[in-house]
């Protein structure tokens, strides 16, 4: 079911960028016939489990090590579980270390976005965030299945649902897995705006336009060199 959604989804993206109806990415490279061989292959699979296991029992004592820090920091919930957008438009749960403060009425209206000097942020979360260590958990999401280590970023449902309605063609992200990681993370700041939804769109169908194993590997380093040098938010 999820990959004939998908295919269908492939298919209309290929069939407007023939149409001349892309208005984001001028690129002579055309959507492939098929989304990227990782994204789908049953090899791959064995792949994805194998590194997203290493790198799991890797980063497990400094999880823990984190989980300690924000639990004895700002308390419980030491884990923020959000409802994501998945590949095909599938949602899945996501879950991060709790980087903001415990809001005194769940019901309230809250911002959508994460501003600079956020009052929200705690001061653990603060420097998680700077250093994407609270991505780290996600690394389970990538072990089962639901994301990919490189590509666009897991949006949470509640703004996808916004963006679709007032965005052409933002639905076509979710054409490959969501990543820890991606070419809009690495390359554009934190959303604060509908007009910073568009320019990341752009950094998204540039990548799966033009996917290639050295383009995650240039990913790949792009993401070291961010959290050494804190420009997360």
């Amino acid at each position: 079911m999820k990959e004939n959604r998908t295919g269908k989804m492939w298919d209309q993206a290929r069939q407007q960028e023939t149409l001349g109806q892309f208005p984001y990415v001028a690129s002579k490279r055309r959507f492939p016939r098929s989304p990227p061989a990782r994204q789908t292959a049953t090899r791959d699979s064995g792949y994805r489990l194998s590194l997203a296991g290493i790198l799991l029992v890797t980063c497990f004592p400094l999880m823990v090590l984190l989980a300690g820090l924000v639990w004895v920091t700002s308390g419980r919930p030491i884990f923020y579980s959000q409802e994501r957008v998945g590949r095909g438009g599938i949602p899945f749960t996501l879950s991060k270390l709790r980087t903001m403060r415990v809001r005194s009425d769940p019901e309230a209206e809250e911002d959508i976005y994460t501003r600079k000097d956020d009052p929200r942020v705690t001061p653990v979360g603060k420097v998680l965030r700077k250093l994407r260590l609270d991505e780290l958990p996600q690394l389970w999401n990538v072990f089962t299945g639901e994301m990919s280590l490189i590509g666009p970023r897991a949006e949470w449902i509640k703004c996808a649902e916004r963006y679709e309605k007032e965005i052409p063609f933002y639905h076509f992200r979710h054409l490959v897995k969501p990543g820890i990681t991606g070419w809009a993370q690495v390359n554009y700041p934190y959303g604060e705006s509908d007009k910073d939804a568009i320019e990341k769109l752009k950094f998204d169908l540039y990548y799966i336009r033009r996917y290639s194993l050295k383009l995650d590997a240039m990913i790949a380093l792009k993401t070291v060199h961010v959290m050494l040098f804190s420009r997360g938010r």
